[in-house]
Protein backbone atom coordinates (compact mmCIF):
# COMPACT_ATOMS: atom_id res chain seq x y z
CA UNK A 1 0.00 0.00 0.00
CA UNK A 2 1.03 3.53 -0.59
CA UNK A 3 1.69 5.90 2.05
CA UNK A 4 -1.96 7.45 1.06
CA UNK A 5 -3.53 4.12 1.68
CA UNK A 6 -1.75 2.96 5.10
CA UNK A 7 -4.40 2.04 7.46
CA UNK A 8 -4.20 0.96 11.39
CA UNK A 9 -7.57 -0.03 12.35
CA UNK A 10 -6.50 -1.58 16.04
CA UNK A 11 -3.97 1.63 17.05
CA UNK A 12 -5.86 1.38 20.79
CA UNK A 13 -5.67 -1.74 23.14
CA UNK A 14 -8.21 -4.20 22.31
CA UNK A 15 -11.13 -4.52 25.14
CA UNK A 16 -10.75 -7.33 27.26
CA UNK A 17 -12.46 -10.42 25.74
CA UNK A 18 -13.87 -11.88 29.88
CA UNK A 19 -17.81 -10.82 28.87
CA UNK A 20 -17.19 -11.95 25.35
CA UNK A 21 -16.16 -15.47 26.71
CA UNK A 22 -19.02 -15.61 29.30
CA UNK A 23 -21.82 -14.91 26.65
CA UNK A 24 -20.83 -17.29 24.45
CA UNK A 25 -20.56 -19.64 26.93
CA UNK A 26 -24.33 -18.70 27.62
CA UNK A 27 -25.29 -19.68 23.65
CA UNK A 28 -27.41 -22.51 22.73
CA UNK A 29 -27.07 -23.37 18.92
CA UNK A 30 -30.52 -23.14 17.18
CA UNK A 31 -31.37 -20.13 19.83
CA UNK A 32 -31.21 -16.10 19.62
CA UNK A 33 -28.65 -15.19 21.01
CA UNK A 34 -27.67 -14.20 24.67
CA UNK A 35 -28.69 -10.85 25.76
CA UNK A 36 -25.62 -9.37 26.68
CA UNK A 37 -24.71 -9.41 22.72
CA UNK A 38 -27.24 -6.96 22.58
CA UNK A 39 -26.37 -4.56 25.82
CA UNK A 40 -23.02 -4.64 26.55
CA UNK A 41 -20.72 -2.28 25.26
CA UNK A 42 -17.26 -3.98 25.62
CA UNK A 43 -19.02 -6.75 23.37
CA UNK A 44 -20.38 -4.00 20.81
CA UNK A 45 -16.61 -2.79 20.47
CA UNK A 46 -15.46 -6.58 19.72
CA UNK A 47 -18.03 -6.45 17.16
CA UNK A 48 -16.99 -3.48 15.50
CA UNK A 49 -13.32 -3.87 15.56
CA UNK A 50 -12.68 -7.67 14.97
CA UNK A 51 -16.45 -8.33 13.08
CA UNK A 52 -17.59 -5.31 11.56
CA UNK A 53 -14.20 -3.45 10.22
CA UNK A 54 -12.97 -6.79 8.61
CA UNK A 55 -15.75 -7.16 5.90
CA UNK A 56 -17.00 -4.96 2.93
CA UNK A 57 -19.60 -2.73 3.30
CA UNK A 58 -22.11 -0.67 0.79
CA UNK A 59 -21.48 3.18 0.91
CA UNK A 60 -23.58 4.33 -1.79
CA UNK A 61 -23.69 4.26 -5.80
CA UNK A 62 -21.15 6.11 -7.82
CA UNK A 63 -24.34 8.43 -9.74
CA UNK A 64 -23.88 10.52 -6.04
CA UNK A 65 -20.16 11.80 -6.76
CA UNK A 66 -20.82 12.45 -10.47
CA UNK A 67 -17.98 14.78 -11.36
CA UNK A 68 -14.62 15.38 -10.53
CA UNK A 69 -14.92 17.44 -6.68
CA UNK A 70 -17.86 15.73 -5.59
CA UNK A 71 -18.22 13.99 -2.09
CA UNK A 72 -20.54 12.89 0.24
CA UNK A 73 -19.49 11.29 3.92
CA UNK A 74 -20.72 8.59 5.56
CA UNK A 75 -20.10 7.32 9.40
CA UNK A 76 -19.87 3.91 10.67
CA UNK A 77 -19.46 3.41 14.63
CA UNK A 78 -17.50 6.54 15.28
CA UNK A 79 -15.62 6.79 12.10
CA UNK A 80 -15.91 8.88 9.24
CA UNK A 81 -15.03 8.38 5.03
CA UNK A 82 -15.69 10.84 2.70
CA UNK A 83 -16.36 9.70 -0.67
CA UNK A 84 -14.79 11.69 -3.50
CA UNK A 85 -14.38 11.43 -7.15
CA UNK A 86 -11.21 12.87 -8.26
CA UNK A 87 -10.02 15.13 -11.50
CA UNK A 88 -8.52 11.38 -12.70
CA UNK A 89 -12.37 10.18 -12.19
CA UNK A 90 -11.39 7.65 -9.79
CA UNK A 91 -13.69 7.23 -6.87
CA UNK A 92 -11.48 7.19 -3.40
CA UNK A 93 -12.98 6.88 0.55
CA UNK A 94 -10.54 9.39 3.03
CA UNK A 95 -10.58 8.84 6.22
CA UNK A 96 -12.32 11.72 7.70
CA UNK A 97 -9.17 12.97 10.27
CA UNK A 98 -6.95 15.83 9.64
CA UNK A 99 -3.46 14.16 9.91
CA UNK A 100 -2.72 17.30 11.96
CA UNK A 101 -4.75 17.34 15.20
CA UNK A 102 -7.16 14.79 14.06
CA UNK A 103 -10.10 17.18 13.84
CA UNK A 104 -13.19 15.84 10.97
CA UNK A 105 -11.99 17.62 8.23
CA UNK A 106 -15.39 17.74 6.18
CA UNK A 107 -18.15 18.99 8.24
CA UNK A 108 -20.77 18.78 5.76
CA UNK A 109 -22.71 15.58 4.25
CA UNK A 110 -22.33 16.20 0.93
CA UNK A 111 -21.24 19.12 -2.12
CA UNK A 112 -18.24 19.74 -3.92
CA UNK A 113 -15.19 20.55 -2.72
CA UNK A 114 -14.15 23.74 -3.61
CA UNK A 115 -11.64 24.17 -5.89
CA UNK A 116 -10.78 20.40 -5.41
CA UNK A 117 -9.35 20.72 -1.76
CA UNK A 118 -11.11 19.95 1.71
CA UNK A 119 -9.99 22.65 4.21
CA UNK A 120 -9.83 21.69 7.81
CA UNK A 121 -12.44 23.76 9.91
CA UNK A 122 -9.42 23.76 12.70
CA UNK A 123 -5.91 24.83 11.19
CA UNK A 124 -6.69 24.86 7.86
CA UNK A 125 -4.32 21.99 6.78
CA UNK A 126 -5.78 21.85 3.00
CA UNK A 127 -5.93 18.33 1.30
CA UNK A 128 -7.15 17.27 -2.38
CA UNK A 129 -9.23 15.22 -3.73
CA UNK A 130 -6.66 12.42 -3.87
CA UNK A 131 -5.96 13.34 0.03
CA UNK A 132 -2.64 14.94 -0.84
CA UNK A 133 -1.33 17.05 1.82
CA UNK A 134 -1.38 20.48 -0.39
CA UNK A 135 -0.93 23.12 2.59
CA UNK A 136 0.17 22.96 6.00
CA UNK A 137 0.46 26.95 6.84
CA UNK A 138 3.67 27.90 9.32
CA UNK A 139 5.06 24.84 8.90
CA UNK A 140 8.94 24.36 8.89
CA UNK A 141 11.40 23.93 6.42
CA UNK A 142 11.99 20.12 7.31
CA UNK A 143 8.33 19.02 6.89
CA UNK A 144 7.40 16.98 4.26
CA UNK A 145 3.79 17.12 3.28
CA UNK A 146 4.45 13.87 1.28
CA UNK A 147 4.08 11.94 4.84
CA UNK A 148 0.74 13.75 6.04
CA UNK A 149 -1.56 13.04 3.37
CA UNK A 150 -5.27 11.58 4.20
CA UNK A 151 -4.93 8.01 4.89
CA UNK A 152 -7.72 6.12 2.44
CA UNK A 153 -9.74 2.46 2.64
CA UNK A 154 -9.82 0.29 0.41
CA UNK A 155 -12.68 0.69 -2.05
CA UNK A 156 -14.15 -0.90 -4.87
CA UNK A 157 -17.15 -0.18 -7.56
CA UNK A 158 -18.91 -3.28 -8.48
CA UNK A 159 -22.16 -2.44 -11.09
CA UNK A 160 -22.19 1.42 -9.79
CA UNK A 161 -22.24 0.34 -6.04
CA UNK A 162 -19.60 1.18 -3.77
CA UNK A 163 -18.32 -0.88 -1.00
CA UNK A 164 -15.77 -0.06 1.54
CA UNK A 165 -13.36 -2.11 4.31
CA UNK A 166 -11.41 -0.75 7.23
CA UNK A 167 -8.97 -3.60 6.76
CA UNK A 168 -5.58 -3.64 5.58
CA UNK A 169 -5.63 -6.59 4.40
CA UNK A 170 -9.59 -6.93 2.98
CA UNK A 171 -11.45 -9.93 2.40
CA UNK A 172 -11.38 -11.40 -1.44
CA UNK A 173 -14.03 -9.75 -3.43
CA UNK A 174 -14.28 -12.37 -6.05
CA UNK A 175 -17.61 -14.08 -4.67
CA UNK A 176 -19.59 -10.29 -4.29
CA UNK A 177 -18.80 -10.16 -7.98
CA UNK A 178 -19.71 -13.67 -8.60
CA UNK A 179 -23.05 -13.12 -6.50
CA UNK A 180 -24.48 -9.25 -6.06
CA UNK A 181 -22.22 -8.40 -8.99
CA UNK A 182 -23.80 -10.63 -11.60
CA UNK A 183 -27.76 -9.75 -10.35
CA UNK A 184 -27.01 -6.00 -10.40
CA UNK A 185 -25.82 -6.33 -14.13
CA UNK A 186 -28.77 -7.98 -14.52
CA UNK A 187 -30.93 -5.48 -12.77
CA UNK A 188 -28.63 -2.49 -14.73
CA UNK A 189 -27.53 -0.86 -11.89
CA UNK A 190 -23.96 0.18 -13.39
CA UNK A 191 -26.80 2.58 -15.27
CA UNK A 192 -28.73 3.95 -12.28
CA UNK A 193 -29.17 7.09 -10.66
CA UNK A 194 -30.67 7.71 -7.02
CA UNK A 195 -33.48 8.44 -6.68
CA UNK A 196 -33.94 9.34 -3.16
CA UNK A 197 -32.02 8.65 -0.06
CA UNK A 198 -33.64 8.29 3.89
CA UNK A 199 -31.91 7.37 6.86
CA UNK A 200 -33.80 5.77 9.91
CA UNK A 201 -32.69 6.00 13.69
CA UNK A 202 -33.01 2.72 15.41
CA UNK A 203 -32.72 1.95 19.62
CA UNK A 204 -31.67 -1.26 19.01
CA UNK A 205 -28.48 -3.10 18.75
CA UNK A 206 -27.37 -4.02 14.89
CA UNK A 207 -27.67 -7.52 15.52
CA UNK A 208 -31.71 -7.33 16.05
CA UNK A 209 -31.43 -4.85 12.71
CA UNK A 210 -29.71 -7.75 10.78
CA UNK A 211 -31.38 -10.68 11.96
CA UNK A 212 -34.92 -8.99 11.31
CA UNK A 213 -33.97 -8.46 7.60
CA UNK A 214 -32.77 -12.14 7.42
CA UNK A 215 -36.19 -13.23 8.07
CA UNK A 216 -39.51 -13.10 7.01
CA UNK A 217 -41.40 -15.18 9.96
CA UNK A 218 -42.20 -11.91 10.72
CA UNK A 219 -43.76 -10.44 7.74
CA UNK A 220 -47.20 -11.80 7.96
CA UNK A 221 -48.24 -10.22 11.05
CA UNK A 222 -45.63 -6.80 11.17
CA UNK A 223 -45.98 -6.16 7.23
CA UNK A 224 -49.47 -6.92 5.96
CA UNK A 225 -48.77 -4.48 3.08
CA UNK A 226 -45.42 -6.52 1.35
CA UNK A 227 -47.23 -9.64 2.55
CA UNK A 228 -50.10 -8.43 0.48
CA UNK A 229 -47.59 -8.63 -2.80
CA UNK A 230 -44.57 -10.51 -1.99
CA UNK A 231 -44.67 -14.31 -2.31
CA UNK A 232 -41.59 -14.52 0.02
CA UNK A 233 -43.51 -13.54 2.91
CA UNK A 234 -45.32 -17.33 2.85
CA UNK A 235 -44.30 -20.69 3.87
CA UNK A 236 -41.92 -22.26 1.61
CA UNK A 237 -44.08 -24.61 0.24
CA UNK A 238 -47.03 -22.13 -0.87
CA UNK A 239 -43.73 -20.34 -2.58
CA UNK A 240 -42.70 -23.07 -5.00
CA UNK A 241 -45.84 -23.03 -7.45
CA UNK A 242 -45.10 -19.40 -7.78
CA UNK A 243 -41.11 -19.04 -7.98
CA UNK A 244 -41.63 -21.76 -10.63
CA UNK A 245 -43.97 -19.58 -12.50
CA UNK A 246 -41.69 -16.52 -11.97
CA UNK A 247 -38.68 -18.68 -13.32
CA UNK A 248 -40.64 -19.86 -16.49
CA UNK A 249 -41.37 -16.15 -17.12
CA UNK A 250 -37.37 -15.59 -17.04
CA UNK A 251 -37.06 -18.19 -19.00
CA UNK A 252 -38.99 -16.76 -21.62
CA UNK A 253 -37.65 -13.48 -21.63
CA UNK A 254 -33.85 -14.55 -21.84
CA UNK A 255 -33.39 -13.22 -18.33
CA UNK A 256 -30.13 -15.11 -16.78
CA UNK A 257 -31.13 -15.08 -12.78
CA UNK A 258 -30.82 -17.52 -10.44
CA UNK A 259 -30.55 -18.04 -6.80
CA UNK A 260 -26.50 -17.95 -5.82
CA UNK A 261 -24.96 -18.49 -2.32
CA UNK A 262 -21.39 -17.71 -2.09
CA UNK A 263 -22.11 -17.34 2.26
CA UNK A 264 -18.84 -17.40 4.03
CA UNK A 265 -19.78 -19.67 7.29
CA UNK A 266 -16.01 -20.21 7.71
CA UNK A 267 -14.80 -17.02 8.54
CA UNK A 268 -11.08 -18.47 7.94
CA UNK A 269 -12.16 -18.49 4.57
CA UNK A 270 -10.89 -15.21 3.36
CA UNK A 271 -13.75 -14.35 1.12
CA UNK A 272 -16.48 -11.61 1.65
CA UNK A 273 -20.15 -13.32 2.00
CA UNK A 274 -22.53 -12.55 -0.65
CA UNK A 275 -25.80 -14.37 -1.63
CA UNK A 276 -28.52 -13.63 -3.68
CA UNK A 277 -32.14 -14.83 -3.53
CA UNK A 278 -35.18 -14.74 -6.23
CA UNK A 279 -38.58 -14.77 -5.17
CA UNK A 280 -42.30 -13.70 -7.09
CA UNK A 281 -44.65 -11.49 -6.40
CA UNK A 282 -48.36 -12.08 -6.03
CA UNK A 283 -50.39 -12.19 -9.67
CA UNK A 284 -51.20 -9.24 -10.78
CA UNK A 285 -48.10 -7.29 -9.21
CA UNK A 286 -45.80 -6.42 -11.34
CA UNK A 287 -43.27 -4.23 -9.04
CA UNK A 288 -43.03 -3.51 -5.21
CA UNK A 289 -45.66 -0.35 -5.38
CA UNK A 290 -49.12 0.13 -4.06
CA UNK A 291 -51.38 -0.99 -7.06
CA UNK A 292 -48.72 -3.27 -8.47
CA UNK A 293 -47.72 -1.79 -11.51
CA UNK A 294 -44.31 -0.23 -12.68
CA UNK A 295 -43.51 2.66 -10.85
CA UNK A 296 -40.77 3.77 -13.09
CA UNK A 297 -39.00 2.72 -16.74
CA UNK A 298 -37.36 -0.35 -16.60
CA UNK A 299 -33.81 -0.92 -15.71
CA UNK A 300 -30.75 -2.86 -17.29
CA UNK A 301 -31.91 -6.52 -19.25
CA UNK A 302 -35.77 -5.82 -18.63
CA UNK A 303 -35.77 -3.01 -21.52
CA UNK A 304 -37.87 -3.30 -23.95
CA UNK A 305 -39.60 -6.88 -22.58
CA UNK A 306 -41.62 -6.52 -19.57
CA UNK A 307 -41.54 -7.28 -15.72
CA UNK A 308 -40.83 -11.16 -14.99
CA UNK A 309 -43.04 -10.61 -11.63
CA UNK A 310 -40.81 -11.41 -8.97
CA UNK A 311 -37.46 -9.94 -7.36
CA UNK A 312 -34.66 -10.30 -5.82
CA UNK A 313 -32.71 -10.27 -2.62
CA UNK A 314 -28.95 -9.79 -2.27
CA UNK A 315 -26.64 -9.46 0.76
CA UNK A 316 -23.14 -8.99 0.95
CA UNK A 317 -21.17 -8.96 4.13
CA UNK A 318 -22.75 -8.57 7.50
CA UNK A 319 -24.04 -4.78 6.81
CA UNK A 320 -25.39 -4.39 3.12
CA UNK A 321 -28.46 -5.60 1.89
CA UNK A 322 -30.14 -4.69 -1.52
CA UNK A 323 -33.43 -5.65 -2.98
CA UNK A 324 -33.92 -5.30 -6.97
CA UNK A 325 -37.36 -5.19 -8.86
CA UNK A 326 -37.29 -4.48 -12.74
CA UNK A 327 -37.89 -0.58 -12.25
CA UNK A 328 -36.20 0.26 -9.13
CA UNK A 329 -33.57 -1.05 -6.83
CA UNK A 330 -33.14 -0.50 -3.59
CA UNK A 331 -29.93 -0.32 -1.18
CA UNK A 332 -30.43 -0.95 2.37
CA UNK A 333 -27.25 -0.02 4.43
CA UNK A 334 -27.38 -1.25 8.57
CA UNK A 335 -24.98 1.55 10.35
CA UNK A 336 -23.78 0.26 13.39
CA UNK A 337 -23.30 3.58 16.09
CA UNK A 338 -23.69 1.99 19.85
CA UNK A 339 -24.33 -0.94 22.08
CA UNK A 340 -27.97 0.37 21.48
CA UNK A 341 -28.23 2.68 18.68
CA UNK A 342 -28.12 2.14 14.89
CA UNK A 343 -29.14 3.69 11.89
CA UNK A 344 -30.64 2.06 8.37
CA UNK A 345 -29.96 4.18 5.23
CA UNK A 346 -32.33 3.03 2.30
CA UNK A 347 -31.33 4.49 -1.48
CA UNK A 348 -33.60 3.82 -3.83
CA UNK A 349 -32.34 3.73 -7.28
CA UNK A 350 -33.99 4.17 -11.35
CA UNK A 351 -32.75 4.13 -14.33
CA UNK A 352 -30.05 6.86 -14.82
CA UNK A 353 -32.42 8.17 -18.00
CA UNK A 354 -35.50 8.33 -15.97
CA UNK A 355 -36.19 12.15 -15.24
CA UNK A 356 -38.53 12.82 -12.28
CA UNK A 357 -42.69 13.64 -12.64
CA UNK A 358 -42.56 12.52 -15.92
CA UNK A 359 -41.00 8.93 -15.76
CA UNK A 360 -41.71 8.42 -11.85
CA UNK A 361 -42.82 10.40 -9.24
CA UNK A 362 -40.26 9.38 -5.98
CA UNK A 363 -43.08 9.08 -3.21
CA UNK A 364 -44.26 6.59 -5.55
CA UNK A 365 -41.00 5.12 -5.47
CA UNK A 366 -39.99 4.93 -1.92
CA UNK A 367 -44.00 3.94 -0.82
CA UNK A 368 -43.54 -0.12 -0.36
CA UNK A 369 -39.99 0.09 1.48
CA UNK A 370 -40.46 3.57 3.36
CA UNK A 371 -43.30 1.81 4.79
CA UNK A 372 -42.05 -1.32 5.85
CA UNK A 373 -38.78 -0.14 7.14
CA UNK A 374 -41.01 2.47 9.25
CA UNK A 375 -42.99 -1.01 10.37
CA UNK A 376 -39.39 -2.37 11.25
CA UNK A 377 -38.05 0.13 13.22
CA UNK A 378 -40.82 -0.19 15.16
CA UNK A 379 -40.90 -3.88 16.09
CA UNK A 380 -37.18 -4.06 16.36
CA UNK A 381 -37.64 -1.19 19.05
CA UNK A 382 -39.75 -3.58 20.72
CA UNK A 383 -37.84 -6.59 20.37
CA UNK A 384 -35.17 -4.37 21.97
CA UNK A 385 -36.92 -3.48 24.90
CA UNK A 386 -38.35 -7.18 25.71
CA UNK A 387 -34.59 -8.21 25.31
CA UNK A 388 -33.60 -5.58 28.20
CA UNK A 389 -35.61 -7.32 30.36
CA UNK A 390 -34.35 -9.38 33.99
CA UNK A 391 -36.44 -11.98 32.25
CA UNK A 392 -35.24 -12.54 28.68
CA UNK A 393 -34.25 -15.91 27.74
CA UNK A 394 -33.44 -16.71 24.36
CA UNK A 395 -36.07 -19.07 22.40
CA UNK A 396 -35.37 -21.25 19.09
CA UNK A 397 -35.37 -20.03 15.66
CA UNK A 398 -37.75 -21.59 13.14
CA UNK A 399 -37.82 -22.93 9.80
CA UNK A 400 -39.39 -19.37 8.14
CA UNK A 401 -36.22 -18.14 10.62
CA UNK A 402 -33.22 -20.28 8.79
CA UNK A 403 -31.30 -17.14 7.29
CA UNK A 404 -30.91 -15.68 10.81
CA UNK A 405 -29.93 -18.61 12.20
CA UNK A 406 -27.23 -18.76 9.86
CA UNK A 407 -26.22 -15.51 10.13
CA UNK A 408 -25.75 -15.80 13.94
CA UNK A 409 -24.03 -18.76 13.51
CA UNK A 410 -21.72 -17.17 11.48
CA UNK A 411 -21.29 -14.22 13.82
CA UNK A 412 -20.92 -16.75 16.49
CA UNK A 413 -18.04 -18.67 14.81
CA UNK A 414 -16.06 -15.08 14.39
CA UNK A 415 -16.45 -13.82 18.33
CA UNK A 416 -15.25 -17.29 19.09
CA UNK A 417 -12.01 -16.59 17.37
CA UNK A 418 -11.43 -13.17 18.66
CA UNK A 419 -12.43 -14.83 22.23
CA UNK A 420 -9.67 -17.61 21.60
CA UNK A 421 -7.57 -14.30 21.11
Amino acid sequence: MSTLQTIKLHAKAAPGRDSLRAALADYRPGHALPQSFYQDPTIFEHDMRSFVMAHWHCVGHASMVPNPGDFFTVEIGTESIIIVRGKDRQIRALLNVCRHRGSRVCTESQGTAKNGMFVCPYHAWTYSCTGELERARLMPEDFRKSDYGLKQVPLRVCEGVLFITYSADPLDFARVEESFGHAAKVYGWAKAKVALRKMYAINGNWKLVAENYQECYHCGPAHQEYSKRHVFARPQAQREAADQAMAARDAELGIGLTDVDCFAEDAGLGHESADSCRSALLDGYLTGSRDGQLVAPLMGEFKGKRSDGGFSFLDVGPTSNFVAYPDYGLIYRTIPLTASKTAFELIWLVDENAVEGTDYRTDDVAWMWDYTSLEDKKIIEFNQAGVNSAFFEPGPYTPMESDAARFVDWYISSMRQVAAG
